[in-house]
């Protein structure tokens, strides 16, 4: 059985989206705004790994957004190379180092990517990973010595039991216990931040932005994911309090951020109402300061929360605001979103949708289950798992 499009698929897929881009919220190129976007493509690394047409179809994507952060970026950079080049040569763009695993270990690390239209951004001079200095690590851990030591007594235990077995290996020899780490001591991959202005018309200052690259731990435990998170908003929330030393005044997080959402209503109310406790900590600091984060609502104008995976089960990604630029999007005003033509807005690419329409007469639940497999394995790995999240500004007139 086939695992990606055939040439014939791609064809329809291509003419169902020419034929209503707005319908998979396709986003348009308006004079007077700025695109800005977020997109996991999954394990982008050796070209060869996805065909001809799946490069064609990211890179026509890619090239509509003006700021794109890109996660789960390969050590082998040759895939995110091909596609710069296909998009274009006003595209350039800035990438960590690998992340996530220590070189010359085993595992799975990954890089983290802006790519930008340098005829609407310009990349300022700060490029940095985020990171918890040692001192920070040292005052954690001694505050929270007690919690750490009662987590990793059994695996102290382990590997007493594990040595003991080795000298006399007698029965199934012992599996570690599983070590859930109860306070944060470090990110599982430092998110990623660079400087950009995005200009506007003659005569006018730009926006000026630290946008940050972030793809949050994935695991069981809500209590893991709310850690990394919460880390993050404190190291944000800090810069920001250091205005007058902080590069630029503006923070723009786009990333995989991994929050649990999969029960829209209980997971939503409680997201937010951690998102609020931020808000109002930046507004002690400036009374038009604004954390808002406009996908854990659902759209005024569409009536959609948007389901970022490709199953649509979960929000997982995310475009956080975090600004004293009343001219960036505000909670306070989130009514307003896409009531204007060149913003501000936001939405989502539902490219499961677009390929269902084009290759099936039914919709995606009235699919059988063995239906569903076989659709989800043509593209969760050739095109992605996630799909792209983008918000809109106007320029600054």
């Amino acid at each position: 059985m086939a695992t990606e499009f055939t040439s014939t698929e791609w064809k329809k897929i291509n003419q169902t989206l020419a034929a209503n881009p707005d319908k998979y919220g396709f986003p348009q190129r308006i004079y007077g705004s700025a695109l800005l976007a977020s997109f996991n493509i999954r394990k982008l690394g050796n070209k060869s790994r996805r065909s001809a047409n799946t490069w064609k179809f990211l890179a026509s994507l890619c090239k509509q957004f003006d700021l794109l952060s890109i996660q789960e970026i390969m050590d082998d950079l040759e895939g995110y190379d091909h596609l710069l080049d296909l998009m274009g040569p006003d595209f350039h763009a800035v990438v960590s180092d690998r992340t996530g695993v220590f070189p010359g270990e085993r595992g799975m690390g990954e890089r983290l990517g802006f790519i930008f239209n340098t005829r609407i951004v310009e990349r300022g001079d700060v490029v940095s990973d985020i990171s918890f200095d040692r001192s920070k690590l040292l005052k954690t851990v001694i505050d929270n010595y007690e919690v750490l030591r009662d987590e990793l007594l059994p695996y102290l235990n382990f590997l007493d039991t594990h040595k003991s077995w080795q000298q006399n290996p007698v029965g199934k020899e012992p599996k570690p216990p599983k070590v859930s780490i109860p306070v944060f001591l470090t990110f599982i991959r430092q998110p990623f931040c660079s400087s950009f202005r995005i200009v506007g018309h003659p005569g006018t200052e730009p926006y000026k932005i630290m946008a940050v690259n972030a793809h949050l731990y994935f695991g069981d435990s809500v209590q893991d994911r709310q850690q990394e998170f919460d880390a993050l908003m404190a190291w944000v929330l800090g810069r920001l309090k250091e205005k007058e030393t902080a590069y630029y005044p503006n923070f723009v997080l786009m990333g995989d951020l991994n929050l649990d959402f999969d029960n829209p209503k209980e997971d939503r109310k409680r997201i937010s109402k951690h998102i609020k406790d931020f808000d109002n900590e930046v507004k002690e600091l400036n009374s038009r300061g604004n954390v808002y984060f406009p996908f854990l609502d659902a759209h005024p104008v569409h009536k959609t929360l948007f389901r970022t995976n490709a199953r649509l089960r979960e929000t997982f990604d995310h475009i956080g605001f975090f600004n004293q630029d009343v001219l960036i999007p505000q909670y306070r005003n989130r009514a307003s979103m896409g009531l204007q033509d060149q913003g501000p807005d936001y939405g989502m690419f539902n490219f499961v949708e677009l390929f269902n329409d084009a290759l099936h007469d039914k919709p995606i639940n009235d699919l059988s289950k063995t239906q569903k497999k076989a659709f989800y394995q043509k593209f969760e790995h050739e095109v992605s798992d996630h799909m792209p999240i983008w918000s809109r500004l106007p320029l600054p007139e």
